[in-house]
């Protein structure tokens, strides 16, 4: 399955919903009913950004053999691309936010 750009965008909101809003307003410590797990979200992104570069990979091979079209590599090297820009802001929002809790005084 393919990283599409309203893929990224909902995951992207996932993850806002998640840790808050734009004011950094703290959602409550409980799980919500019928949320989802960070874990879960996390593997889920492992998984597109894993599915993208496979399908990029086989793109440019298709491409090679003279079966695919140069757009279809493009479209898949941008699909992977933004899969995996999505799971750095997502691990640099974690390590934010995990150094705020470490300088928070006790």
């Amino acid at each position: 399955m393919p990283i599409t750009s309203a893929a990224g965008a909902g995951a992207y909101s996932a993850i806002a919903k998640l840790g808050g809003n734009a004011l950094g307003e703290a959602k409550p410590a409980a799980p919500l009913q019928g949320g989802t797990e960070f874990s879960d979200i996390v593997e889920s992104l492992l998984t597109n950004v894993t599915q993208s570069g496979e399908a990029m990979q086989t793109q440019a091979a298709n491409l090679a053999s003279g079966k695919a079209d140069t757009l279809d590599l493009v479209t898949a090297v941008a699909e992977t691309e933004l899969a995996v820009e999505t799971l750095v802001t997502i691990r640099d929002r974690v390590i934010s936010a995990y150094q705020e809790i470490l300088n928070m005084p006790i």
